[in-house]
C-alpha cells in the first residue's frame, strides 16, 4: 500500500477533528448535558416550588462528575504523551480510545425520564468524554509534523472549523429528526424518527447511539491516512523510564519561560470556557427555560459561528501569530461572561425586562455565537502557540503536558460553579468564577514569547 500524501495525512488528521466533535457538541454541551439536568432536577424536586433547587442541584452533580473526569485526563495524559513517544506507536491508543468512547455513548440511550438510571448514565458519559479527549490530545501531537511554523496555524484553524462543521450537521439532523420538544415533536414538526416514542423521550435519547456511530464512520479517514512512523519496532519503555522522563521534562518546562507561561495561563482561560461550554445548555434551559429544540437551535447558531470564525482565527494566526488572536478572544468571553452573570429573564444588569420580553433570547442567542465562535478560534490559536513550544521528537509529551496544564485544574471551575451556585442559590452568580479564570489566563500571556521557545 502506498504512503498517504501530504495532502491525504492532513485531511485525516482534520478528520479526526470532525468525528470527535459531537461528543462535545450533541453530549457535553447542547442535547444531553440539558436533558440530564431536566431528568436530574425532576428526580431531585420534592415538590413544584423547589424546581430552583433542585435544578442548583443537578448543576451541582453535572460539575462534580466534570471534575473527576478532568481530573482523570490531566493525570494521564503527560503518562501516555511520554509513551506514545517513547514507544513510537500512537494507533493503538487511538483505536482503545474511539473503542471506549463509542460504546460509552451508545449506552446513553439508557437515560429514563424517570432518572432511575441517573448515576450509572452520568458515570459512563464521563467516561467516554475521557475516553474521547484522550485521543484528541494525542491527535494535537501530529499537528507539528504536517506543516512547518507557517503553514501550522492555518491547518489548526482549518481543522477546528472542519470540526465545528460536522458538529453543525449532527446537530441539525439530531433536531430536524430526533429531539423532541415538550410538545413530542422535532424541529420541524415530525414525530422524532425509526418510531421512537416521544413520550419515553427516545428521540432526544438517541444522541447517544448516534455520536457512537458518528465517531466510528468519520474516524475511518484518519486511520486510513495518518500513520505511526516508520521506525515502530522500538521496544515498549518501562513505566519507571517512562516517569523518568515525564519528572525530567516538568523540570525542563519550570526553565522554559515562555513555556512555563503559556502552560499556566492557557491553564486557566481554558478551564474558563470548557466550563461556558459545558454549562451554557444547562443554563440555557435552566434560568431561561428553553426547550431541547431552542438549545439545539442555539448550538446550530453557536457551531455555525464557530466554524466560520474558527477558519478566519487559523487565517489571522497564520498573518498576525496566536498570541494576539487568543488575547483579543480571551476580552470578548470576558464580556460574554459579564452577561451571563447579569442576566434572567426577568432582567438585564438590574434593569428589569417586561413580562415575556424576547431580549433575553437575542442577547444569549448572541452570547452563544460568541462562545462557539471564540471558543474556537481560542483553542486553534491555543494549539498553534504549543507547536511553537514543542521539542522535536517528544511532541506527543509535550501536547500531554499542555492536555496536563488544561486539565490540571478542571476541578477548580466546576469546583467554583458548585460552590457559587451551592452559596446563592443561582445559577448566574455561579458563573462568576469563570470571569475571574479568564483574567488570570490573560495576565499570564503577558510573558509568553509570540514566538515560543524556538525564538
Amino acid at each position: 500500500m502506498s504512503e498517504p500524501s501530504k495532502r491525504q495525512r492532513v485531511w485525516g488528521w482534520m478528520f479526526f477533528d470532525w468525528a470527535q466533535q459531537p461528543y462535545a457538541t450533541l453530549g457535553l454541551t447542547f442535547i444531553f448535558a440539558p436533558y440530564f439536568a431536566s431528568v436530574a432536577a425532576e428526580r431531585f424536586a420534592t415538590g413544584p416550588g423547589d424546581m430552583a433547587q433542585a435544578g442548583a442541584q443537578a448543576q451541582s452533580l453535572w460539575s462534580a462528575a466534570q471534575t473527576v473526569a478532568g481530573l482523570v485526563i490531566a493525570f494521564s495524559a503527560p503518562f501516555l504523551g511520554a509513551y506514545a513517544d517513547a514507544s513510537g506507536r500512537k494507533k493503538p491508543w487511538f483505536i482503545v480510545f474511539v473503542a471506549t468512547a463509542a460504546l460509552c455513548a451508545l449506552s446513553l440511550w439508557g437515560l429514563t425520564p424517570d432518572g432511575a438510571t441517573l448515576y450509572p448514565m452520568l458515570a459512563l458519559f464521563w467516561i467516554g468524554f475521557v475516553a474521547s479527549e484522550s485521543a484528541f490530545n494525542l491527535n494535537n501531537a501530529i499537528l507539528p509534523s504536517l506543516g512547518d511554523r507557517s503553514e501550522v496555524g492555518k491547518i489548526s484553524g482549518s481543522a477546528a472549523a472542519f470540526g465545528y462543521w460536522g458538529g453543525v450537521l449532527a446537530l441539525f439532523l439530531m433536531l430536524l429528526f430526533f429531539a423532541e420538544n415538550d410538545g413530542g415533536t422535532t424541529l420541524i414538526g415530525l414525530d422524532p424518527a425509526f418510531g421512537l416514542d416521544a413520550e419515553a423521550r427516545e428521540g432526544t435519547r438517541f444522541v447517544g447511539p448516534f455520536i457512537a456511530l458518528w465517531f466510528v464512520l468519520f474516524s475511518i479517514p484518519f486511520f486510513a491516512w495518518t500513520k505511526d512512523p516508520p521506525d515502530t519496532g522500538r521496544a515498549r519503555p518501562a513505566f519507571p523510564v517512562v516517569l523518568a522522563t515525564l519528572w525530567a521534562s516538568l523540570r525542563d518546562v519550570a526553565a522554559r519561560p515562555s513555556a512555563r507561561a503559556f502552560l499556566l495561563g492557557s491553564m486557566f482561560y481554558r478551564d474558563g470556557l470548557t466550563a461556558l461550554y459545558a454549562y451554557g445548555g444547562i443554563y440555557a434551559g435552566r434560568v431561561l427555560g428553553w426547550d431541547i429544540i431552542q438549545i439545539g437551535v442555539f448550538g446550530i447558531i453557536a457551531a455555525i459561528t464557530a466554524a466560520i470564525l474558527s477558519w478566519l482565527g487559523g487565517k489571522a494566526d497564520a498573518r498576525y501569530g496566536p498570541k494576539p488572536v487568543i488575547r483579543l478572544c480571551i476580552w470578548v468571553l470576558v464580556a460574554v461572561g459579564c452577561v451571563i452573570v447579569g442576566m434572567s429573564r426577568q432582567s438585564l444588569f438590574g434593569v428589569p425586562l417586561p413580562e415575556g420580553s424576547a431580549l433575553p433570547d437575542v442577547v444569549f442567542f448572541i452570547c452563544g455565537a460568541l462562545i462557539g465562535g471564540m471558543g474556537g478560534i481560542l483553542y486553534s490559536a491555543s494549539r498553534s502557540l504549543m507547536t511553537r513550544h514543542c521539542r522535536t521528537g517528544r511532541e506527543a509529551e509535550d501536547f500531554g503536558l499542555f492536555a496536563l496544564t488544561g486539565r490540571a485544574t478542571a476541578f477548580l471551575a466546576p469546583a467554583l460553579i458548585t460552590l457559587f451556585t451551592v452559596l446563592t442559590q443561582s445559577i448566574q452568580l455561579g458563573f462568576l468564577p469563570v470571569i475571574a479564570l479568564f483574567l488570570i489566563g490573560l495576565f499570564l500571556l503577558r510573558w509568553v514569547h509570540p514566538l515560543g521557545d524556538r525564538a
